[in-house]
C-alpha cells in the first residue's frame, strides 16, 4: 500500500517527468463524453438490475440492450445540447453542474414523452416510471461525482505544493475582505503564500480562530506577533488603516526583515483570468508617504472647467497628462493638448480616446518658444483655462544647457502668458517647482524668473486696464513620486538590475507628494485663485533620500549594503542638500484647506522684469552660457549656484 501511495504521488506531483500529469492540459471533449456516455451505461445497468429485482411485472416491449441504446441515445443528445463535455474537468463549477442537472432531468422527461407515446400508439410501455427516476438520479450522481472526484484528486496530487515551498504569511485584518483574501490565496494556483494567522488592532477577550487560523491582536509593533506565527511576511488587507498606522507597521517590518505585501479590496477583483495571487503585490514606496493624502471638494472646479475650452501645455509629461485625466472627467466644452514629444503625445492620445471617447480633443505638437503657432492656436480656439506644465526640469541638463532653460522655462512662459492677456484668456495657472526657492541651479532660476514675470504682468493688468481679464496663478511644491526625473523610478530601475542605488549625498532630504495629489493642487488652484498668488501645499514631513532608497530595496525583498549596494556619488551640479517651499521675503495666509496656504510675494515691475527677461533671452540666442546665467543671477539676486562652474559669477555684484 505505502509502495502505491508513493507511486501515485510520484505521478500527481510530478517527480516522475514521463508520468507528469502536469505536462497534460486537459482531457479531450471526445474523451470526456465517452466517459459521461459509459457512466451514463453503467448507471441504466444498474437501474435495470434494481428494477428487475424488485418488480414481479417488468415491461419486456425492448430487450435490456435496446433500453440501454435507447437512454444513452436520449442522454448523448442532450450532452451535446447542453455541451457537458466542453469545459475542464478539473475546473469544474457550479455552472458545470447545472448543465448536468440539466441534461438528465431533459434526458428524464424526453424518456417519459416516448414512453407514453408509445403506450397510446400500441398499448404498451417501454419504462416503468420508477425505472426512469432510478435511472435520472444514478445518472446525475455518478456525472457529478466523476467531475467531483477528479477535481478533488487534481488538487490533492497535482497542485497542492509542499509547505516549504510557500512563503509563511499574515493577513493584516479580520474584516470580510481579509477573509477573502485568505480564502482566495488558499485555493489559488499557483499558490505563491501559505496563510498561517490573522493580525488586528481589535482586543479579543478570548482566542477565535478564522478559516481555521489564529487571529493575534497587535499594537502597531507587529512583528514579534508575525514571528511567533512562524511566518515572513504579512499581506496588508484592512483599507481602513490610516496612513499613520500603516506606516508605523510597515517600518517595524522592514526593521526586522519581514516582507510587506499590499491586497486589493476584493470588490475589484475584476479582471478575468488573473490568478488572485498575482495581485497582492509588493507595497510600492508610493504607499509609504507619511501622511494623510490631500482630499479636496470637487464642486468648486466644476464652475471653472465643465463646458469650457482648456489648454495644457507640457501635456504628454508626467504631471501635464494627469492634469489632462483630471479634467477630462469635468467634461470641459474642448481639451486641448500640445506637447513637443510625438510618441509620448501619441500615447495618450490613444488612452485619452479609449477612455473618453465623447471628450473633444484636440492633439498639438508644438514648441512654447513657438511664438507664431501659438497664436494660431490662441486665435482660433477661445481658451478660457491654461495649465501651464510645459518646461525643463533635470537640473543637471540645464545646468550643461542654459540657453534651452531660457527657451522654453522663460520665453516659452512669456509666450503663452501674453497671448492669454491678448486674448482675455479667464486663468493661466503655472505649475512651478520649490527649486525657485532661492535657486542654487539653472533651471530652478529660469522657473523661478517665469514666477516673476507672470506675476508682474497680473499686477500690471491691474495698474494699467483697472480690469483683469486673466487672473495669473502659481502653483509650487516639491518632488513628485513617480514623475520623469524623480528619483523614485531611478532607484526602481537601479534595483530590478541588481544594484548599486546611486544617491548624491548621505544627508540630502526632499519633500514628497504623488503625481495625482500634484495635480489635484494645480486644479484647486485655478479653482479658487484670485490672482498673483503662489500656493504652496503643506508636504508634510521631509524624506532623506537614504531612507527612501533602504526602504525600496528592503521593499523589493533585498537587504542593504549586502545583496544591493548602496553608492554615494557627490552632489551633481546645482543640487542642493534641501529644498524650500518659500523664500525669506514671502508671507503666507491660510485657505479654506489647511493643507494649501498661499504665498504673498512681493510685488515688482513689471516693466523692468519685462526688459530684463527679453535681455536674458536675447543672451541665450547667443548661446553664451556664462552671459546668460549672469543676466539671470542679476534678476534674481538669491541665485547662488552650488557644486558648479557658475560659482565664480557670484563674485560679481548684479542686480536689477
Amino acid at each position: 500500500m505505502a509502495r502505491l501511495k508513493r507511486a501515485l504521488y510520484k505521478i500527481f506531483s510530478g517527480a516522475d517527468s514521463s508520468l507528469d500529469l502536469r505536462n497534460i492540459k486537459y482531457l479531450p471533449r471526445w474523451a470526456v463524453l465517452l466517459i459521461d456516455i459509459a457512466l451514463v451505461a453503467l448507471s441504466t445497468l444498474f437501474t435495470i438490475l434494481i428494477v428487475v429485482d424488485l418488480t414481479p411485472q417488468y415491461y419486456k416491449l425492448l430487450s435490456f440492450y435496446d433500453k440501454a441504446l435507447l437512454i444513452t441515445a436520449v442522454y448523448i443528445f442532450y450532452f451535446y445540447i447542453f455541451k457537458t463535455f466542453a469545459g475542464i474537468i478539473r475546473y469544474s463549477s457550479n455552472i458545470d453542474a447545472l448543465k448536468l442537472l440539466l441534461a438528465t432531468i431533459s434526458s428524464f422527461f424526453s424518456l417519459l414523452l416516448i414512453n407514453y407515446i408509445t403506450f397510446f400508439i400500441i398499448g404498451e410501455k417501454i419504462f416503468l416510471l420508477g425505472e426512469l427516476l432510478i435511472n435520472v438520479c444514478l445518472s446525475f450522481t455518478m456525472l457529478f461525482l466523476f467531475r467531483l472526484g477528479v477535481k478533488q484528486v487534481y488538487e490533492y496530487f497535482k497542485l497542492v505544493q509542499k509547505n516549504e515551498d510557500l512563503m509563511p504569511t499574515v493577513i493584516v485584518g479580520a474584516d470580510e475582505n481579509a477573509i477573502s483574501v485568505a480564502g482566495a490565496l488558499d485555493i489559488e494556483h499557483p499558490k505563491r503564500f501559505k496563510i498561517v494567522g490573522f493580525l488586528t488592532q481589535e482586543d479579543q477577550n478570548k482566542k477565535i480562530r478564522l478559516l481555521d487560523k489564529p487571529v493575534i491582536t497587535h499594537s502597531g509593533k507587529v512583528h514579534h506577533a508575525v514571528k511567533s506565527l512562524g511566518a515572513e511576511a504579512i499581506i496588508l488587507s484592512e483599507h481602513n488603516l490610516s496612513a499613520e498606522q500603516k506606516f508605523e507597521i510597515v517600518e517595524n517590518c522592514l526593521e526586522n526583515n519581514i516582507k510587506v505585501f499590499n491586497a486589493p479590496v476584493v470588490s475589484t477583483w475584476e479582471e478575468a483570468g488573473q490568478p488572485i495571487a498575482q495581485k497582492v503585490k509588493s507595497l510600492q514606496i508610493e504607499d509609504l508617504l507619511d501622511r494623510e493624502p490631500i482630499k479636496l471638494d470637487p464642486k468648486n472646479k466644476i464652475e471653472q472647467l465643465t463646458g469650457k475650452t482648456i489648454l495644457v501645455t507640457g501635456g504628454a509629461g508626467s504631471i501635464g497628462s494627469e492634469i489632462v485625466r483630471q479634467v477630462a472627467d469635468y467634461q470641459p466644452k474642448k481639451l486641448i493638448i500640445l506637447d513637443q514629444a510625438e510618441s509620448p503625445l501619441h500615447s495618450l492620445r490613444l488612452e485619452i480616446e479609449s477612455k473618453f471617447p465623447e471628450l473633444n480633443c484636440i492633439f498639438i505638437i508644438c514648441d512654447v518658444g513657438n511664438i507664431k503657432r501659438l497664436e494660431l492656436m490662441f486665435q482660433r480656439q477661445n481658451i478660457d483655462v491654461v495649465y501651464h506644465a510645459a518646461a525643463y526640469k533635470h537640473v543637471p541638463l540645464m545646468e550643461e544647457n542654459p540657453h534651452e532653460a531660457v527657451f522654453v522655462n522663460i520665453a516659452g512662459t512669456r509666450n503663452l502668458a501674453d497671448l492669454s492677456v491678448k486674448y482675455k484668456v479667464g486663468h493661466f495657472v503655472m505649475v512651478s517647482t520649490d527649486k525657485a526657492v532661492n535657486p542654487s541651479n539653472v533651471m530652478g532660476a529660469s522657473k523661478r524668473a517665469a514666477e516673476m514675470y507672470v506675476q508682474s504682468l497680473y499686477h500690471h493688468q491691474i495698474t494699467e486696464n483697472q480690469q483683469v481679464h486673466t487672473k495669473f496663478i502659481t502653483t509650487r511644491f516639491g518632488n513628485v513620486l513617480g514623475s520623469n526625473g524623480s528619483v523614485v523610478p531611478l532607484f526602481k530601475k537601479q534595483i530590478e538590475k541588481g544594484g548599486p542605488v546611486t544617491i548624491t549625498h548621505p544627508d540630502i532630504i526632499r519633500y514628497f507628494m504623488t503625481i495625482p495629489e500634484a495635480c489635484q493642487l494645480v486644479l484647486e488652484a485655478g479653482a479658487m485663485g484670485k490672482g498673483g498668488e503662489i500656493f504652496v501645499f503643506d508636504m508634510g514631513e521631509p524624506v532623506k533620500i537614504m531612507d527612501l532608497a533602504v526602504k525600496m530595496i528592503k521593499l523589493a525583498g533585498y537587504e542593504p549594503d549586502k545583496s544591493i549596494k548602496v553608492k554615494i556619488t557627490g552632489l551633481r551640479p546645482g543640487e542642493k542638500l534641501y529644498e524650500e517651499l518659500l523664500n525669506d521675503e514671502c508671507k503666507t495666509l491660510p485657505t479654506h484647506h489647511k493643507k494649501i496656504m498661499i504665498g504673498q510675494d512681493v510685488v515688482r515691475d513689471y516693466l523692468q522684469i519685462a526688459s530684463h527677461i527679453k535681455l536674458i533671452i536675447e543672451s541665450a540666442n547667443n548661446f553664451n552660457p556664462e552671459i546668460v546665467v549672469g543676466e539671470l543671477k542679476a534678476l534674481i539676486p538669491e541665485f547662488k549656484s552650488n557644486n558648479s562652474l557658475f560659482e565664480s559669477l557670484d563674485q560679481k555684484d548684479k542686480s536689477l
